[in-house]
């Protein structure tokens, strides 16, 4: 069963906080609000909670997983940026984009794309998420919390909590977050691609 952890979305218990990281580092699977729906998140180098995110999504090795970072300078840690793309990915965070670089060694063979070894980053505006993040020093292997055949993720964290309460091992609720994901910018060719389009404007990289 689930642990439910109702957080206030401006100013987030630091207990709550404290206790959701320590579960994170305890290898359990969170979902947990970002500016642009619900995510599953936990470990960056925990196999078993990206096999489960895996399941739940019935994803292929294909998928690629997201960092979720707390600033610029956790994610160039992980990707590699030369200074064009430097200077689009800037100017677009924090916010609602997700973007597919080249990884560095730090990121764990495994969660690289197959092929292309790239990675997705990318640095919430979630008050909620940024607490967390800063608590646990380091990135959130991460993934939207859609469920296969429905057409958008999950947004509730009572209805997530009563569906999914025996596939994850936390809740985070701090209230609604929206239904629609991130934009997906493709740097990994050295011009912008847009993957998918979503929440955050496209117009920069068109």
């Amino acid at each position: 069963m689930a642990k439910y952890f109702d957080v206030h979305p401006e100013n987030p218990q630091p207990r709550s906080i404290t206790q959701i990281a320590d579960a994170v580092r305890s290898e359990a699977l969170i979902a947990y609000p970002t500016d642009s729906c619900y995510a599953l998140g936990c470990r960056l180098g925990s196999r078993d909670g990206m096999d489960r995110i895996r399941s739940i999504r019935q994803l292929d090795d294909r998928h690629h997983f997201t960092l979720m970072c707390r600033d610029f300078a956790q994610l160039g840690q992980f990707v590699r940026v030369d200074n064009d793309v430097f200077r689009a990915v800037k100017a677009s965070t924090p916010g609602s984009y997700t973007f597919i670089l080249p990884a560095t060694r730090e990121v764990p063979r495994k969660l690289l794309h197959p092929k292309k070894k790239t990675v997705g980053v990318r640095i919430p505006d979630h008050v909620v998420t940024q607490a967390l993040l800063a608590e646990l020093g380091e990135p959130l292997l991460s993934s939207t919390l859609l469920l296969p055949d429905e057409e958008e993720p999950l947004t509730q964290g009572w209805e997530i909590k009563d569906r999914l309460d025996h596939v994850v091992d936390a809740v985070v609720d701090s209230g609604d977050c929206g239904t629609e994901p991130t934009t997906v910018v493709d740097f990994s060719g050295g011009e912008a691609e847009i993957v998918r389009r979503g929440a955050g404007d496209t117009g920069r990289f068109e």
